[in-house]
């Protein structure tokens, strides 16, 4: 089945459209809640910023309020479907863990992903193995009731990746990655030996282009980006489009058009500063070899077997990563 649209980019849709529709109706968020009688005064605004699952009868009461009828109640009934269905979507997953349930819910539904790693191999491309040395190393930097059972988080990565390898509709994915996220810092031998083997055989899918940034490649008018970042893109127009900025406690979620064109700017530099895809395979390659021949276990993990339900994908394969006419804000 295609993928389901993520619930919490259907969270955040269905806020800004209840937020609309009180501003047009010229009602303040007290005066909602006065007349749908809610108890919580906090329930309209968790609503409107897509920080709370929708219950569908609260949605309703505001429908009337607003008077909403026919197509666009409909759509809005879909989306607070879609937006509250986090079991169901979760059961498409064989494993998830909290740290990684932001991530997996971004990319269900994605039609575009843009990724620059500047020092780590981005999640949805580490192997097994690249994993456990990165979650292994940070745990000084972790407090303790954070950390996840190492075995249980890099499951639950594996499970994520599915979306890259799936047969139906996977998503245009395209990662720009410096060499020093390549080099001898990032861990043993045979573990980069593995993750540069494991690069090549995924950016041979279709779907999947990698850059690759030589340490003396000049960006732009030598802009220096100062963090590594996704940009998703969803399959309906009509969802907000993210980025995820690491950080070291926590990563940030921005959905502002103006954050997302700056974002879009930033990959197009790295993009045309980097090596071209075939040059950087031949990179890989070469990196790969000189690190020793393969081992036994140097093999791909098996794909998660079930992928979420219903969504088309509408943009065109080669569209660039930044939009050129922004819809209004969200």
């Amino acid at each position: 089945m295609p993928p389901a649209p993520s619930p919490m980019v259907r969270r955040r849709r269905l806020g800004t459209e209840l937020r609309r529709l009180r501003e047009s109706a010229g009602l303040t968020g007290d005066q909602v809640i006065a007349r749908v009688g809610w108890a919580s005064a906090s329930k309209l605004s968790r609503l409107e910023n897509g920080r709370s699952r929708p219950d569908l009868s609260d949605v309703l009461d505001l429908l009337d309020l607003y008077e909403v009828t026919g197509a666009t109640r409909e759509e809005l009934i879909g989306i607070t479907r879609d937006a509250g269905n986090t079991r169901g979507w979760l059961r498409s997953y064989p494993v998830m863990t909290q740290r990684q349930r932001s991530y997996a819910e971004l990319e269900a539904g994605c039609a575009e992903i843009f990724e620059y790693g500047p020092v780590i191999v981005p999640g949805l491309l580490q192997t097994p193995e690249y994993t456990r040395v990165r979650l292994l190393s940070s745990r000084q930097v972790i407090a303790a009731e954070d950390a996840e059972d190492p075995e249980t988080e890099i499951a639950a990565r594996v499970a994520r990746q599915s979306t890259l390898t799936r047969e139906i509709e996977p998503p245009r994915y395209e990662a720009v990655l410096e060499e020093a996220a390549l080099g001898p810092r990032g861990g043993p031998a045979p573990v980069l030996a593995g993750q540069l083997r494991h690069l090549a055989r995924l950016a041979e899918r279709p779907n999947v282009t990698l850059w690759l940034l030589p340490p003396a490649a000049k960006v732009a008018d030598w802009y220096v980006p100062e963090t590594a970042f996704s940009i998703y893109r969803f399959a309906d127009p009509n969802d907000p489009d993210a980025v995820a900025v690491e950080a070291l406690a926590a990563d940030l979620m921005l959905t502002g058009d103006d954050m997302l064109a700056r974002y879009g700017r930033v990959f197009e530099w790295l993009r045309q500063a980097a090596r071209p895809p075939d040059e950087t395979l031949m990179w890989i390659a070469e990196a790969a070899a000189a690190l020793g021949p393969p081992s036994g276990d140097d093999v791909d993990p098996p794909p998660a077997p079930l992928t979420p339900p219903a969504q088309r994908r509408r943009r065109t394969p080669q569209r660039p990563p930044q939009r050129t006419n922004p819809p209004p804000d969200r």
